[in-house]
């Protein structure tokens, strides 16, 4: 293991040293993959050195621990450092977790209105309005693509952009069925009614991800409609693509630009085509242990929102909060941390029998 950690450690100087080069400096392709890389490194690598050197303190401190004079001193700090040890592992155990090399990719999320009719859109709306909070809290871009509306000013189905490093890797948890319970504003008799929306989080799929044949396409462009501004009825700008070997259809129509619409609706088509790749692959391999938290289907219960208690609960961790309000307003902060933390436990747990991490005896 200290091998493993020490070639870490030799990478890292190694990008140190490529990042101050001239030629390095002049490709900014090259500047920017290394600096990533490095960037990512960063917390791993003052770990490993904190690691290294608790060991060589925890030696020299047994060293003395037979001097006459530093033997209590001596036997403090070996205690001190033994118990630091155990939690640097963890974190080093954390750190050096498979990283999903689809975390970094920008997102494309979908909300459908589900089961409860002008309720299910209008909660629909609101885990729109949550998520892209949440999202420009987080330091991401939003931007919507897709919108259709209902009367109450619901949505039936909406579809946006989540743009930033490591967008997806912080969106995936929101994957799934999302529940409310309440009475609605168009109950007359006070019942409280269970209605459901289904949010799915796409990474961003890019023509090296996905490669479309033009002859599998059928583009069609019209008249866009509904609220956008004084241009927006006057050209043809909305865009509808057909996915003909799936049947799957895509529109979009958020810009006056046809070319940028067509644009967008082809990266919305690429992130469904490789969000149903991956589900295919998912369901091969059903029984893989390590199967992250979020990765659930579409199809899964993942969050209740139940307004009469004000709590929410996540059904994947039993994590429940009584702060309904601030969670639909946007702060997730708490329970994604609880649902990254369960994530990393359930991928150290899978492993743990297969590629135990095996660290230097610590017996003096």
């Amino acid at each position: 293991m200290l091998e493993k950690l020490e070639s870490l450690e030799q990478e890292y100087q190694s990008l140190e040293a490529s990042l101050a080069d001239p030629a390095v400096l002049s490709d900014q392709r090259e500047y920017q993959r290394l600096s990533k890389r490095y960037a990512e490194m960063g917390e791993l690598v003052a770990t490993i050195r904190e690691y290294k050197k608790a060991l060589s303190d925890l030696e020299e401190a047994k060293s003395l621990l037979h001097d006459p004079d530093m033997a209590e001193m001596a036997r403090l700090e070996v205690e001190e450092i033994r118990r630091r040890i155990p939690e640097l592992e963890a974190k080093l155990e954390l750190l050096l977790l498979p990283k999903d090399p689809l975390d970094d990719k920008n997102v494309i999320v979908e909300i459908r209105a589900g089961t409860g009719g002008e309720e299910a859109a209008l909660f629909a709306a609101e885990l729109r309005d949550m998520i892209m909070e949440f999202a420009r809290r987080k330091g991401f871009r939003t931007e919507i693509l897709d919108v259709n509306l209902t009367d109450l000013g619901g949505v039936s189905k909406v579809s946006f952009e989540v743009i930033g490093a490591g967008a997806y890797g912080v969106l995936k948890y929101e994957a799934g069925v999302h529940r409310v319970q309440r009475v609605p504003a168009t109950e007359a008799q006070g019942r409280i009614h269970t209605s459901t929306a289904t949010v799915a989080v796409m990474p961003e799929a890019e023509e090296v991800d996905v490669e479309l044949d033009p002859a599998d396409l059928e583009i069609t462009v019209s008249r866009a409609s509904g609220p956008g501004g004084q241009g927006v009825n006057t050209t043809d700008s909305a865009v509808q693509v057909l996915h003909k070997p799936t049947g799957m259809i895509v529109s979009c129509m958020e810009s006056r630009s046809q070319i940028k619409n067509k644009e967008k609706a082809l990266t919305i088509l690429r992130s469904r085509l490789l969000e149903m790749k991956r589900a295919e692959e998912a369901a091969r391999r059903r029984e893989d242990r390590l199967a992250q938290i979020g990765a659930g289907e579409r199809s899964e219960k993942i969050r209740t929102y139940n307004f009469p208690q004000s709590r929410v609960t996540d059904h994947r961790i039993g994590f429940t909060t009584h702060n309904l309000e601030g969670v639909l307003s946007g702060d997730l902060f708490e329970l994604h941390e609880a649902l990254k933390r369960a994530d990393q436990e359930r991928q150290l747990a899978a492993i743990a029998g297969e590629t135990p991490l095996t660290l230097p005896s610590r017996e003096a």
